[in-house]
């Protein structure tokens, strides 16, 4: 892999900041969430940017999903406050079975 310019590591380390903070509230708030990982290409940030909630279970995610836009309304929320607007909110944050590796 190769080395994230200075640019790239302060897009990088602003979105783990934001992701931490709501992954907290999340595991606090939200019954079965297991993590919060995100994926973003640098070039397309912050139209690339996709966070993800992993749930443990498919009953903990459909018990979840209405509260879905309250969790996409405080992403951009914190993104703003960080000085990134995001578009479409609803584009950057999902709520999933799957891991960051699947």
């Amino acid at each position: 892999m190769k080395k994230l310019s200075k640019v790239q590591e302060k897009q990088q380390t602003l979105v783990l900041d934001v992701a931490d903070k709501l992954e907290a509230q999340a595991r606090e708030e939200i019954p079965g969430m297991l993590q919060c990982w995100f994926d973003m290409e640098f070039h397309l940030f912050p139209s690339s940017l996709l966070l993800c909630f992993q749930f443990e279970s498919e009953q903990a995610l459909e018990a979840a999903k209405p509260d879905l836009l309250k969790w996409q309304k405080r992403l951009s929320a914190a993104m703003v406050k960080k000085g990134v607007i995001l578009k479409d909110m609803r584009k950057h944050l999902v709520f999933t079975m799957k891991g960051p590796e699947d």
